[in-house]
């Protein structure tokens, strides 16, 4: 991993630092509900401007993100080929301006809310659902671990990326998507293990 990990949690004293996470939360839900809700091609680059400045706002490194998500290039091809070809180019359009605004959403939540904040935030608001059997807590963990994971990711593709660029292979599909996915596993069961020896999970 690279010295900065792309969406990891940076104190601030933005606005977005000072709300709380539980609205904040509700306000990336609605973020996220809004970028499949409207249609049309404008909206959804409106709504990706939106993302692209609320992380310039909170000072996430512009350079090093987009360099971290420049691997999803190859997704990001494909979905467009595959819409284009279905539906055509705003729908095109739609979709990937959508994916892109929701990751990069995802990732200012994560960069201005401490991890003990968002797992609170969370356990509070499913505390009346535990007549219902729902155990907050583990679903709060299992969310955290989820949008912890995004730079995890990113980071993981953006070395798969120079690894491949470094032996020639950066244009070849199999040398990037294969090495991602058996890292991305292989990091998944090392977090699973970590939480097993916790006695996490075990219940």
């Amino acid at each position: 991993m690279s010295q900065l990990l792309v969406g990891a949690y940076r104190p601030g004293t933005t606005l977005l630092h000072r709300i709380p996470a539980g609205p904040k939360l509700g306000l990336l839900a609605l973020f996220g509900v809004a970028t499949v809700a409207m249609p049309g091609a404008w909206p959804a680059v409106g709504l990706l401007g939106v993302a692209i400045a609320l992380a310039l706002w909170v000072r996430m490194p512009l350079r090093r993100t987009v360099r971290a998500l420049r691997p999803l290039l190859l997704v990001v091809v494909v979905v467009t080929a595959f819409q284009v070809w279905q539906q055509g180019w705003s729908t095109a359009i739609h979709v990937v301006a959508g994916l892109l605004a929701s990751v990069l959403a995802a990732l200012v939540f994560t960069a201005t809310t401490a991890i003990d904040a968002m797992l609170d935030a969370i356990t509070t608001g499913l505390g009346p659902f535990r007549r219902f059997g729902v155990n907050p807590e583990r679903f709060a963990l299992a969310f955290s671990l989820v949008l912890r994971a995004i730079p995890g990711i990113l980071e993981i593709a953006q070395e798969t990326h120079a690894a491949a660029k470094a032996r020639g292979l950066e244009r070849s599909p199999r040398a990037l998507l294969v090495p991602m996915a058996i890292r991305t596993v292989a990091q998944a069961y090392e977090t699973g293990a970590a939480l097993h020896a916790r006695g996490i999970g075990d219940d």
